[in-house]
């Protein structure tokens, strides 16, 4: 980012043909390293690294960049904020894992979510009835495999503390 951008003061909305900012986002038109175009990244207030990258386009001279404008600022906010929401999807579909078991008013729904300490990551299983009672709680490996048959295999165990 330009030195401006970088400044103390600049914490107030921008609108220039290379750099738009509101409250939320930034939006700057960078060099393309990789050719001879140009890029737009677009950075979340606080984030080191942007949520969006893509290719810009070339203005009418075809050398410099299109500049920036309204709608299209607008039109990058929304797809940054899509691109972070699906990252967000993805973080928690990895961490949350669940199934039920047993039938009626006797199902059981057994939850693993991932706790993903850098050095001693683990996870936890829970067990709660229908109306969200917990039955049971115990800490496994952060790799442990939740299926249908471990999960039922935990609850016929009286939900023990050691799991395998």
């Amino acid at each position: 980012m330009n030195d401006e951008a970088l400044s103390p003061a600049a914490d107030g909305p921008v609108q220039q043909a290379r750099l738009w900012r509101d409250e939320r986002w930034t939006a700057e038109v960078i060099k393309n390293e990789d050719d001879d175009g140009w890029a737009v990244s677009m950075t979340l207030r606080g984030e080191a690294e942007p949520a969006l990258v893509g290719p810009w386009t070339m203005g009418r001279d075809k050398k410099n960049p299109k500049p920036l404008d309204a709608a299209a600022f607008h039109t990058l906010v929304k797809t940054a904020a899509e691109v972070l929401r699906r990252h967000e999807q993805q973080l928690h579909a990895r961490l949350h894992k669940e199934v039920s078991v047993g039938a009626g008013s006797e199902r059981i729904r057994v939850a693993l979510t991932i706790v993903p300490d850098e050095e001693y990551p683990y996870a936890v299983l829970t067990a709660q009835d229908e109306s969200g009672e917990t039955l049971g709680q115990a800490r496994v490996a952060a790799d442990f495999k939740l299926s249908a048959d471990r999960a039922e295999a935990w609850i016929d165990s009286g939900y023990a503390a050691r799991v395998r």
